[in-house]
């Protein structure tokens, strides 16, 4: 008579079969493959071409009271930079409307006597208007305008033979992203939100489905622990969610040409940390909600929109108020968009790295003790 098998292969071999099980679900379900690879891919496309912080062509509107060779000089300048589409005219009372109207992003007046000014050694200032109804495109603008001024000047001076004394000098080097290109940081967190909504909605969905089938009060009713059916459920998406990973990393670095200078085992360690935090939310979203539409709408509340905009993917959480900061802390893709962007542009840094993968392991737990103890107790 054979001696019975050991509990821990008892329950290896159940588990198994519950990831089996899955695996075979996950190919028969063809909205699995377009939730894992068509729908990240899709929104990884449109952040990343869709949202940029750079700028891209000013359109300007140009006021020369008493046209010189240097206003004509400076006219140039603007003219040939690949920053500004500049028109001129004689009064500013032409641009004003098309300022309104959002047709041009702001008005440069150079005013009667520039040339005199600058002759006698003044200053020569120049006056620039620009709609304050939209204050970060209003402050691009405005900054960009000043640098070409400042440019000018210079240019001219050394024209002249002048030299430029200054009280301070500021000699500026950009570290991480020289180029100060905003895709290289906002594609990163664009991987972070979308695998956020991916994990979630890939078990919240299925599990939701299961639940209205039935399914899921059969399955609870045999041997299976509630260990057993977390890892279950949990691995096939888990496996399913680093190859959606692998496919938004090449993306960013073969298509949008981000650089990478980390290493990829502490990519995959942090992905892996997410994936589960994400991963178990959903679960915990099915166990809750057992209906397939409500488990959408929660997780589009729950996951995409704190991960959005508690982040730090588009605004800045120091400039929040302390409420939203201190939510921001129960945000998962908190953690995984400062980790993902110190991985890409700076390296394995890992004085940020562990306080990353510690917020997110400390979340994680407590979304998979929770959906533990609501599928014990929500049995009907």
């Amino acid at each position: 008579m054979s001696a019975p098998e050991p509990a821990s292969a008892d329950r290896l071999r159940r588990i198994i079969a519950l990831i089996r099980k899955e695996t075979r679900q996950i190919l028969r379900d063809p909205s699995t493959v377009i939730i894992a690879v068509i729908l990240p891919l899709t929104l990884l496309f449109l952040f990343g071409y869709g949202v940029s912080f750079d700028a891209r062509r000013i359109e300007i509107g140009l006021v020369i009271d008493d046209p010189t060779p240097e206003t004509g000089s400076f006219t140039a300048s603007l003219m040939n930079s690949s920053l500004f589409a500049a028109r001129s005219a004689r009064d500013r009372r032409n641009f004003e409307s098309d300022l309104v109207a959002g047709r041009i992003d702001g008005i440069v007046v150079l005013a009667s006597g520039f040339s005199a000014q600058g002759a006698r050694g003044d200053r020569a200032p120049i006056q620039v208007i620009v709609d304050g109804s939209d204050p970060n495109k209003a402050t691009l603008v405005r900054n960009y305008l000043q640098g070409a001024w400042g440019n000018w000047l210079m240019q001219e001076a050394i024209t002249r033979g002048e030299r430029i004394t200054f009280p301070i000098s500021v000699e500026s080097r950009v570290w991480f992203n020289p180029e100060i290109a905003s895709h290289h940081y906002l594609v990163p967190g664009s991987i972070a939100i979308i695998l956020m909504l991916i994990g979630a909605l890939l078990t919240a969905l299925v599990v939701a489905r299961e639940w209205e089938r039935g399914t899921m009060e059969a399955l609870l009713a045999t041997p299976v622990g509630i260990i057993d059916l977390l890892a279950g459920k949990l691995i096939p998406y888990f496996v399913l969610g680093m190859i959606t990973m692998a496919l938004a990393t090449g993306t960013a670095l073969f298509v949008f040409g981000v650089p990478f200078r980390g290493s990829f085992s502490v990519l995959a360690l942090m992905t892996a940390v997410f994936l589960t935090t994400a991963l178990a939310q959903g679960l915990l979203i099915s166990t809750l909600a057992r209906n397939q539409l409500v488990a959408a709408q929660s997780t589009l509340i729950s996951a995409f929109l704190p991960s959005f905009f508690l982040s730090g993917f588009v605004f800045e959480i120091a400039g929040m108020p302390l409420p939203l900061r201190i939510i921001s802390y129960a945000v998962p893709a908190r953690y995984f968009v400062s980790g993902l962007q110190t991985l890409f542009l700076a390296g394995d840094v890992w004085s940020v790295i562990w306080p990353n993968l510690t917020g997110m392991a400390v979340i994680a737990v407590v979304y998979i003790t929770l959906t533990a103890v609501k599928t014990k107790t929500r049995l009907d």
